[in-house]
């Protein structure tokens, strides 16, 4: 992993309890600073920003946090407005909405509001995103593949995410829609990278030293490639089926961390 990593990152695998005990709305809330965070919310991804931004005001806002607006980002234009540069660069939050992990990247990739996204995050700010925001957060990300089926020739599309987190591609909604085939293929393809899938529900923790814990209802897979001494990912057509061999899968409950550095998972002895 890079030394660039200061803040927090809280990665959602989508669909997170809204109504309940709120358990992963409300650590995003208390490292937000609690009823003294500054929480911005950035709906860029989503087709439905008015209802998506008005619906995560009134969460958050029950909550306990007195500070939290919703920004959307239309065009290319709208990622270079002063006054929404300076909404992040006041954040002690930013939490990025589902919707469509490309829009996320082809409308903010390289503008002001990019780099003070960055910045806030070298500040040690903690960036959230829910289902396409989680996986836009990554150096890598999925854009485009199906879930549900066999691993194997074109199952998956790639483009560069926004790059907070380095050498992992997030896969979201993990579990719910049977997205191990598509996430071993993208392992097989790049084995420098980690796989990591998120079911709905559950989040990962990333702090600064590249640990992450899982938080949450459900579980997160890792897939690691580093070890793969055979694969025909190269040679295969529009759907025929993968081999792998000896790949590491690793599967984490709540309370359990990773260290995405050494590629290990951690055992939480308390």
């Amino acid at each position: 992993m890079g030394e660039k990593s200061k803040g927090y990152l809280l990665l959602i695998g989508g669909a997170e309890d809204k109504s309940k005990e709120c358990d992963i709305l409300q650590k995003v809330v208390s490292l937000s600073g609690e009823s003294q965070a500054c929480l911005t919310i950035i709906t860029v991804a989503t087709m439905k920003p008015k209802k998506v931004g008005e619906d995560y005001v009134r969460l958050f806002s029950r909550l306990g946090v007195k500070d939290v607006v919703a920004i959307d980002i239309k065009n290319r234009q709208d990622a270079q407005k002063d006054h929404i540069v300076e909404r992040i660069e006041k954040s002690t939050g930013i939490f990025f909405t589902g919707g469509d992990q490309l829009r996320i990247t082809s409308l903010m990739g390289g503008s002001k509001i990019y780099h003070a996204i960055c910045d806030a995050y070298k500040r040690g700010v903690i960036i959230c995103g829910t289902s396409a925001g989680a996986s836009a957060m990554s150096d890598t990300m999925i854009v485009d593949g199906d879930g549900n089926e066999s691993p194997g020739g074109s199952l998956i599309n790639m483009a560069p995410g926004i790059g907070l987190l380095e050498e992992v591609v997030v896969d979201q909604h993990f579990a719910q829609r049977g997205r191990i085939g598509r996430l071993l293929t993208v392992v097989a393809s790049n084995p420098y990278v980690l796989g990591v899938g998120i079911d709905e529900d559950t989040a990962i923790l990333v702090d600064s030293k590249a640990v992450f814990t899982v938080e949450g209802s459900g579980t997160v897979t890792v897939i690691d490639g580093s070890c793969i001494d055979y694969t025909n990912v190269s040679e295969l057509a529009p759907g025929e089926p993968l081999a792998l061999f000896n790949a590491k899968i690793h599967v984490l409950s709540p309370g359990t961390s990773f260290d995405l550095s050494t590629r290990r998972p951690l055992i939480n002895e308390s």
